[in-house]
């Protein structure tokens, strides 16, 4: 079995948030873990963002903050070259 480069531990610690990985999957994750401290730093901080994400209201359009004054949505239109309305 190989050492999985940086990339490949990215995307699989990703999918492990949504899936069960297999025995190889995790065993290489883990073996690549051991090594490379950026890829464990990475891991945790993902883990961390879908935990403050799932923690948020799922409509958040009821606050009234949430909705943008017309004054900067012109500013954004402007500077995204819309001229939609």
């Amino acid at each position: 079995m190989r050492i999985l480069k940086c990339s490949e531990v990215s995307e699989l610690a990703s999918q492990a948030l949504d899936r069960k990985l297999g025995w190889r999957e995790r065993f290489g994750l883990y073996m690549h873990l051991l090594l490379c401290k950026p890829c464990v730093q990475f891991r945790r901080q993902i883990s961390f963002l879908r935990r403050a994400a799932s923690a948020l209201p799922e409509d958040d359009s009821s606050r009234p903050d949430a909705k943008l004054a017309p004054s900067a949505r012109d500013r954004i239109r402007t500077r995204l070259g819309g001229d939609r309305p």
